[in-house]
Formats: structure tokens, C-alpha cells, sequence
């Protein structure tokens, strides 16, 4: 019986001895069976069905495979809701970082632009919401009333008002090493003198008698306090006026005009006497200095600040900002120093004053862009720059910063 032979061996075995190698057919290689598989189901019809198929198993792989990653590799949400740990750190992540402002002064630091700040390196203490007690704070080198304030979550003139026997009206007068009064609330802190009446107190601050009364940590007794009238309140008992608004008394820039500058002669020995005529401005103001940012206390009513505080260094020029007649020139004696007065007309004023030396005299008709004095600091100034105020019998004093050109 002959034996078959298998097809599929290889060519050299199934090749006879004498064959013509040339002549010899190739045997065909079977094709992958994936690929039989597939031209099976186009030629009966299910091709498409078959891809549609085959895709959707791919998608729920592909599924199953990312729901076992996230499995693996993430921290299971119920064990960090169920531990403490895990939910503090949680919270604490999710929190904003703190930022602290840091003092708006610099004793004349050079800065790009903008407004000039130093970081805060105190201590930011923990105010409690329910302190009813004044706190005392030793000023150190750098403080001002906008960082003390922001330090202790309090209102720039809280300061101020709370330390009205210390710093008067000036923001300026805050110096290293004095104790400054920390009130528990935005306010005002008084000191009872004989004669005076709760209604009158309470109604020069804005307030009602009872707010006064009924602030625990004035320890004021309401069924022992009498006749509001004549109040039993021993003198010189420190009383904390919550929610209060003081006043400011100015006796360092009255409106000096060319008409009437003897007005200032309580100012100090730079005042002028004599009524002048001369050239008047143009009303189009210029920066009176170089630079153009501040190194110092913005424009700020709230605090008494009535001017910008200019950057520069010792000796910078200082311009006059418009055409005008010098109504005052020389030195003021509450805490600016050598300072220049320029009536323009039509009501306008200018103001530079911590100047380092002046350059202009009484009466004297200066125009705009004309040197008037060198920048410095002079009076109660803590580093050289240039106070600069602006005021309008129209407007009153105005911020500098909308009318600078």
C-alpha cells in the first residue's frame, strides 16, 4: 500500500532526487486564522455585525481596566471620611493660603512701580471674637496704622481713635517702642472727664447711651450709672465706644490763599503775611517729583491722610505742578517739616511738604515745572519722600491721584 504524504512538509523532503529545482512549484503557506476567520463572516453577510461587535467588547475592557486602576492606586474615599486625620489635612488643603499686607511705608526703598510694600515679618496675633478687653501692642520698626489694624482685623482709624492721647490726629506719629491701645471692636476709646453727659458723648460719636452702658467691658452698672445727665462715671475711667466715629482737628494745612496767606502764621515761621498778585496756573497739574509710586500712606480721610506720599531719594527736585504765586515757604511746625504752599488760582491749591531744603521764598510767582525745593525728611517723616495734597474751594481736598497728568 503506498503511503500518502503530507502536504504541509517541507519542500526539500518532498522533492524528488532528480527534480529540476527551477521547475518546482512553491507550496502555498495557510493563511493566519484570524484572517480566515474574518473573510468567513464577509462572505456570509455578518462583516459589519462582527466589527460592531467586537467594539463594544473593546469598550468594556478598556472600562473594566480603568475602574481596576483607580481601585488600586486611589485612597479609598469612605476610610478618609471615616478617618480624622485624613478629614483635617482634608479641610486644611482645601483652605485659601493666609496673605498678609504687608506696611504700606518704606523709608525710601526703590520699587518699579505701583505702590511700595515690605513684607510683614511680626507676629500676627489670634483675636478673639468674644475679647471685650483692651489690648496693648509695643510698635516695632516698619508698623503703621494699616498693618497694626490688619494685624488685629480692625479698621485703619480704630487706631487712631483708640489712641487719640498718644497720636493726636496724625497717622505719622506712630514711632518704634510706643504702647498703642488695641480696642476689641472698631471704635473709639474715651477718657471720662468731670461734667460731661452720656447723651452729649454718645452723640458726638454717633452712638446711643445704652451702646456705651451695655459694653461689657466697660463694667458700667446701667441701674448705678443715675441721671445720664451727670452720669456716675468716676473721671478718667477709659471707656471703649463701640462702633464710634471720631473727628479730626487739621491745624497743619488750612486753605492758604495769595488773597490771605496770614491765615497760616500758626503754622510755624515759613507762613507768609502779605497778600500777593501774580501769574495764575493753568489747571492742567504735573507730577511734581520723578518718580511716580508711592513710598508711603496712600490718599486716606479715614486716617487724616489728606495727600499721597511720593517716592524718591534725598535731593530728588520737587516741581511746582502748575503755575502760581508761593503763599507759604519754610518750616511747619506740626510734623511736616520744610514746606511749600502754591496758590494757582480759581481756588486751587498745592502742598509738598518733608522737603529737605526750599527753594522758593513768599510771594514769589513760580511756573510749572519750576524747581521749588529738594525732596528730604524733614518733620515727622520716617524715610525721604514727597506729602503732596491738592485742594479746591469747589471740591475740598481732592485725591491727587485724578488730577496728576
Amino acid at each position: 500500500m503506498k503511503e500518502k504524504q503530507n502536504p504541509w512538509l517541507r519542500q526539500e523532503e518532498t522533492t524528488p532526487v532528480n527534480a529540476d529545482p527551477q521547475k518546482t512549484e512553491p507550496i502555498p503557506h495557510p493563511e493566519p486564522f484570524l484572517k480566515r476567520l474574518w473573510e468567513g463572516l464577509r462572505g456570509v453577510g455578518l462583516g459589519d455585525s462582527a466589527l460592531r461587535f467586537g467594539t463594544l467588547i473593546t469598550t468594556l475592557l478598556l472600562v473594566i481596566l480603568v475602574l481596576w486602576v483607580m481601585d488600586a492606586f486611589y485612597l479609598d474615599v469612605t476610610q478618609a471620611e471615616n478617618d480624622p486625620y485624613s478629614a483635617v489635612s482634608a479641610e486644611i488643603l482645601a483652605q485659601p493660603s493666609p496673605t498678609v499686607s504687608p506696611p504700606l511705608f518704606n523709608a525710601g526703598g526703590s520699587y518699579a512701580a505701583g505702590v511700595a510694600r515690605k513684607a510683614n515679618l511680626h507676629t500676627v496675633f489670634a483675636v478673639r471674637q468674644s475679647r471685650y478687653e483692651v489690648m496693648e501692642y509695643t510698635v516695632e520698626s516698619g508698623d503703621n496704622i494699616f498693618s497694626i489694624a490688619e494685624t488685629f482685623d480692625l479698621q485703619p482709624e480704630t487706631i487712631l481713635w483708640g489712641n487719640r492721647y498718644t497720636l493726636g490726629d496724625d497717622p505719622h506719629f506712630i514711632l518704634p517702642g510706643q504702647t498703642l491701645n488695641i480696642l476689641p471692636v472698631d471704635g473709639v476709646y474715651h477718657m471720662w472727664s468731670a461734667g460731661e453727659g452720656l447723651n452729649g458723648v454718645a452723640s458726638f460719636y454717633g452712638v446711643t447711651p445704652e451702646d456705651i452702658i451695655n459694653w461689657p467691658g466697660n463694667n458700667l452698672d446701667p441701674e448705678e450709672i443715675g441721671d445720664y445727665a451727670n452720669p456716675k462715671i468716676p473721671p478718667d475711667t477709659m471707656l471703649v465706644v463701640p462702633g464710634g466715629q471720631g473727628t479730626y482737628t487739621d491745624w497743619r494745612t488750612p486753605r492758604i490763599s495769595r488773597e490771605e496767606p496770614a491765615t497760616a502764621k500758626h503754622l510755624g515761621p515759613g507762613a507768609c503775611t502779605s497778600s500777593y498778585e501774580g501769574i495764575s496756573g493753568s489747571l492742567v497739574f504735573m507730577w511734581p517729583t520723578s518718580e511716580r509710586y508711592l513710598s508711603g500712606f496712600d490718599f486716606s480721610p479715614e486716617t487724616n491722610h489728606f495727600g499721597i506720599d511720593i517716592a524718591g531719594q534725598t535731593g530728588n527736585p520737587i516741581f511746582a505742578a502748575d503755575h502760581g504765586v508761593v503763599v507759604y515757604a519754610g518750616w511747619n511746625d506740626y510734623g511736616y517739616g520744610e514746606m511749600v504752599v502754591i496758590d494757582h488760582g480759581s481756588g486751587w491749591q498745592t502742598l509738598y511738604a518733608h522737603l529737605n531744603s526750599v527753594n522758593v521764598s513768599c510771594g514769589q510767582e513760580v511756573i510749572q515745572g519750576e524747581t521749588i525745593g529738594l525732596m528730604g525728611s524733614t518733620g515727622k517723616s520716617t524715610g525721604p519722600h514727597l506729602h503732596f495734597e491738592m485742594r479746591s474751594d469747589e471740591y475740598g481736598r481732592v485725591n491727587p491721584w485724578n488730577f496728576l497728568n
